[in-house]
């Protein structure tokens, strides 16, 4: 997404963020929104049953380095998501996107340069973002 559709976005949320416009009801719509993407994934496994989780202990040989045990971990999941899973999950993916660009909105910042900012941080830090 180019930065003025991320800058589009960010004003048409601007426009219609009527009745949430206090930062407690977006900090707590952010996290119900989280909570509901979690909730799609875990019915995409546990109703649906398109994706499986197949978790184990991922093998890390302190001897290789960072990239050669990148081939080796897993992401747990088998499958893919049908379409109607894929549907739920993306619409509940968006209203997060929503409420997190609507707190860009309130604290004053532009999301494209919180996801800028972000990603110079992942390329500088690379494998080591994490820590």
């Amino acid at each position: 997404m180019s930065k003025s559709a991320l800058d589009d976005f960010q004003e048409q949320v601007s426009q219609l963020l009527i009745r949430h416009r206090s930062v407690l009801d977006v900090i707590s719509k952010t996290q119900e929104s989280t909570a509901r993407v979690n909730r799609a994934l875990t019915k995409a496994i546990t109703e649906c049953g398109c994706i499986e989780v197949i978790a184990k202990k991922q093998p890390y040989d302190v001897n290789k380095t960072l990239q050669e045990n990148a081939a080796n971990l897993d992401t747990h999941l088998t499958g893919r998501l049908c379409d109607h899973c894929q549907e739920v999950i993306t619409a509940e993916l968006g209203k997060n996107l929503f409420y997190l660009t609507a707190l860009c909105n309130l604290t004053d910042l532009k999301l494209s340069n919180v996801l800028q900012s972000e990603s110079q941080r992942l390329h500088t830090l690379g494998v080591y973002n994490l820590s």
